[in-house]
């Protein structure tokens, strides 16, 4: 397993080399964010090598869509760099339109936030051939889609959908609310993996 990117945009926290995580963040939302923070922990605690891949080393260009297809190039190389018995992708946001990826690889994931009203995610969804997990808030309209989701779910997808949760996760204003959706996240996340190990 080669631990580093061609930019060295991946940080590598060592555990069992057969089972690894790898974390593809958001545009602004890092790994040390408390959806990827913790669910990176979460993992690590359970002996896992996780891989975080950080799109803030890469170099800008200035323009964003160029910034996003360049990030996107490094994590498809970090999921490919794998070579592991288990191997699971976590990924937010910007992450997700890395799905096509990751079902071609065949890779088990949790895709938090993600874009579903973008083509590139939406159509790689379909009946997963490993366990997978969307997780998505109600009040997050840009990203969000409850219909594609819904079809997702009836496909066999394992669904949250978060009432009033943004496109963090979060319930604006409620912060011990906030709290117990990381913890449904994390629960969720934790029952994927025990099924990966049966």
């Amino acid at each position: 397993m080669d631990g580093r990117g061609a930019l060295d945009v991946v940080e590598v926290r060592p555990g069992d080399p057969q089972r690894v995580l790898t974390l593809l963040p958001g545009r602004g939302y890092t790994p040390q964010a408390p959806l990827l923070h913790f669910t990176s922990s979460l993992l690590l605690e359970r002996g896992w090598t996780v891989r975080e891949v950080w799109w803030g080393r890469l170099p800008p260009t200035g323009d964003p869509e160029t910034d996003a297809r360049q990030a996107l190039v490094e994590g498809e190389r970090a999921l490919r760099a794998v070579q592991a018995r288990e191997h699971v992708v976590v990924a937010k946001s910007l992450g997700t339109r890395l799905l096509p990826v990751a079902r071609e690889l065949g890779l088990p994931g949790v895709w938090l936030t993600p874009l579903l009203r973008e083509d590139v995610v939406r159509g790689a969804l379909g009946a997963p051939d490993k366990p997978s997990l969307l997780v998505g808030g109600t009040a997050d309209n840009a990203a969000w889609d409850p219909e594609v989701a819904e079809q997702a779910r009836l496909d066999g997808w394992d669904v949250l959908e978060v009432p009033g949760a943004d496109h963090s996760l979060e319930l604006p204003g409620d912060a011990r609310g906030s709290l117990r959706v990381l913890e449904q996240v994390l629960d969720r996340v934790e029952g994927l993996i025990g099924r990966l190990q049966r």
